[in-house]
């Protein structure tokens, strides 16, 4: 798996997921706070997609609300 990491404030959170989650080779998104402790973490599997992603966004968009600055790290695919 392929790692990446972002930092991003607390209103750009929710966008950037959506935008991770649309580029379609994501396994997973953890959100940590600024001091690196993980808050959520969002397994994806492949085909996740609409209603099933909804509970997981509105979760994120309430640790947006809570956090002013963290850290998005993704774990990729590896592309054969």
């Amino acid at each position: 798996m392929k790692r990446e990491e972002f930092k991003v404030n607390g209103e750009e959170l929710v966008s950037k997921v959506k935008s991770l989650i649309n580029e379609g080779n994501i396994r997973k998104i953890i959100i940590k706070n600024k001091d690196g402790k993980t808050i959520i973490e969002l397994p994806l599997t492949i085909g996740a997609i609409g209603a099933v992603l909804a509970p997981s966004l509105a979760a994120v968009g309430a640790v947006a609300a809570l956090l002013t600055e963290c850290t998005v790290t993704i774990e990729r695919a590896e592309q054969a």
